[in-house]
Order: structure tokens, then C-alpha cells, then sequence
């Protein structure tokens, strides 16, 4: 019989109850890629990750939604290796390179302590594509009508490991009034099916954010919101820098909130540099410990 171990992490945040829940397995080269995706699945969070090892980097993670493996998955790197360095399991103590399946990826991480461990993680290069689709059919898929949609900057697919679709609000009001139906996402978006959405506005609570965003799941993630997410606030930081701000050069930094709307709110730093007109991203954030799930619930025969 197999045991899996699964710890509670609320990353992006360090109170509990707040940011976004990640459940971390430690010993995740003992279970199958069928059996990762069972645990996953019982977890029921947008990410349960497993830390295996690599022969190339430090580690290895592999993300799992409750339907799915995902190549990356930012609040679940902040987990893992928060959890890593709590329970005094990292080799170095600054630096790691994780393998993911978006690629070989370097983390830093600032410790003063278990009260102040600040995890930044590097994205693959960011890349945009067009959304081509009805607008119309786009803002009903999310509760909106086609006026809220700010027309004054791009619909764009992005990625910096994940693909998701960026989508420009008028006010920050709207977003209390989005009520996704994610079984629509396929449908319309017919260039990239698979990708989840992401609203976000320039109206902020916090008047040191810079961003305001919800993030929407695909329906084949298996879950409908994912409180405060890592990779889509790593583009997202991409888009400010190439379609907002344009013409810096050097480091941007950025502050992106999410998940007041579902009483989850959590930050997100984002570091956008730009050398000519290539770019680079990295995230910044925290995590804290809530509770380790019974592990009985978890056992494979």
C-alpha cells in the first residue's frame, strides 16, 4: 500500500484561510503518473503538486489539477518550496532549479526565518496570440456584457508556461457581478480550447496595486476559480510592460491583487525586465503551513 502525505499550503499569502490552497506531496517519485492524478483529484484544490527528483536540476515538481496535469503552476511552486525550506529539506539555501514541464526554471529565496521566506520563481518567456472570437459570446461566458470589456487594449491568449486569455475590464465594480460558465470556454475559444480566462482592470482596492484580477478554469481543470494565480499574473505583468507602459527599458515592478471577490485576496510581485524587446518575468510571494490532510484518506493499494 501507498501513502501520500499531503500538506496544506495557502500560497501568495501569510495568513490562513487567505491566498490559494496547494497541496504538496514530498514523495512523489513513489506514485505513478495515474496515481498522482487520484490524489490530485481526492485533494479537490486547482493544484496538488509532487516533488520528484531530477537528474539535471535540484528537483523536480509536476502539477496536477483535480483533472489534469498542468506544465506549471506558480502558487504550488511557492508551496512546495516553502514547504521544502520549513522543514529544512533544500540542499542550497538561496538558489534551486526545478524541473517542470514548461522547462528548467531557477528559484531564489529570501529567508529571514519561517515568518519571512520570500520565494521569487523565473517564467519561460512570455508569448501572446490573438483571440479572434465573438466578443459578444466571450463576456457571457464570464456573466459581462460586451460594454464592460475595456476596448481600449488588446484580447490577447498569453503565456509565460500557461496559456490563458487576458481580458481588459472597464471598473473594478465588474467584478463582482462575473459569474463564469466555464462548460462555454471550449467553444469560444476556439483557438486555444483548453485555455482558462483571466479578467483584470487597472482599478485596484489596494491603492499600491497596480492590477485587479480573477482567473477562471477551464473546464477540464475540473474546478471553476483559482483564487490567486502566479503564472497569469507573470504575463499579465508581460502585457503592462508591452501594451501599457511600451516604451521602458531595464526592470518593471509590479504588484497584481486577487481573489477579494471569493474572500481569498492574496499579492503577487511581479519583475517584468526588458532588454530591447525581449522580456523577462519573474514572481514573487509567500506562503504559509494550514494543516496536513489525513493521509489515510490518501492510500493507493
Amino acid at each position: 500500500m501507498k501513502i501520500a502525505n499531503v500538506y496544506h499550503y495557502d500560497a501568495f499569502s501569510n495568513e490562513a484561510g487567505k491566498g490559494n490552497p496547494a497541496g504538496v506531496v514530498l514523495n512523489g517519485d513513489d506514485f505513478t503518473e495515474k496515481e498522482m492524478q487520484e490524489i490530485a483529484f481526492k485533494v479537490g484544490f486547482n493544484e496538488t503538486s509532487f516533488k520528484i527528483s531530477s537528474g539535471v536540476n535540484d528537483l523536480g515538481i509536476r502539477f496536477f489539477t483535480p483533472g489534469h496535469e498542468m506544465d506549471l503552476c506558480g502558487h504550488a511552486t511557492m508551496a512546495t518550496i516553502y514547504a521544502l525550506k520549513t522543514k529544512g529539506l533544500l540542499k542550497q539555501t538561496d538558489q534551486v532549479t526545478i524541473k517542470t514541464r514548461a522547462g528548467s526554471l531557477p528559484i531564489w529565496i529570501d529567508s529571514t526565518g519561517p515568518e519571512r521566506i520570500q520565494i521569487t520563481m523565473q517564467q519561460a518567456p512570455p508569448q501572446f496570440d490573438k483571440f479572434k472570437g465573438s466578443l459578444k459570446e466571450l463576456a457571457n461566458t464570464i456573466g459581462l456584457q460586451v460594454d464592460d470589456i475595456d476596448d481600449s487594449l488588446p484580447i490577447l491568449y498569453g503565456s509565460t508556461g500557461v496559456w490563458t486569455l487576458l481580458i481588459p475590464i472597464k471598473t473594478l465594480k465588474d467584478f463582482k457581478r462575473m459569474n463564469p460558465n466555464n462548460k462555454l470556454f471550449p467553444s469560444v475559444l476556439k483557438e486555444m480550447p483548453k485555455a482558462s480566462i483571466h479578467p483584470f482592470c487597472l482599478e485596484t482596492y489596494d491603492t499600491n496595486a497596480d492590477m485587479h484580477a480573477r482567473h477562471f478554469s477551464s473546464p477540464h481543470s475540473g474546478t471553476i476559480e483559482d483564487a490567486v494565480t502566479g503564472t497569469a499574473s507573470g504575463v499579465m505583468g508581460a502585457y503592462y510592460a508591452q501594451f501599457i507602459k511600451r516604451s521602458f527599458q531595464g526592470t518593471l515592478d509590479l504588484i497584481v491583487e486577487q481573489g477579494h471577490e471569493i474572500g481569498k485576496d492574496g499579492r503577487v510581485l511581479v519583475r517584468v525586465s526588458k532588454n530591447d524587446e525581449k522580456y523577462g518575468v519573474e514572481i514573487t510571494g509567500n506562503a504559509v503551513f494550514v494543516k496536513e490532510l489525513g493521509a489515510k484518506l490518501f492510500c493507493l493499494e
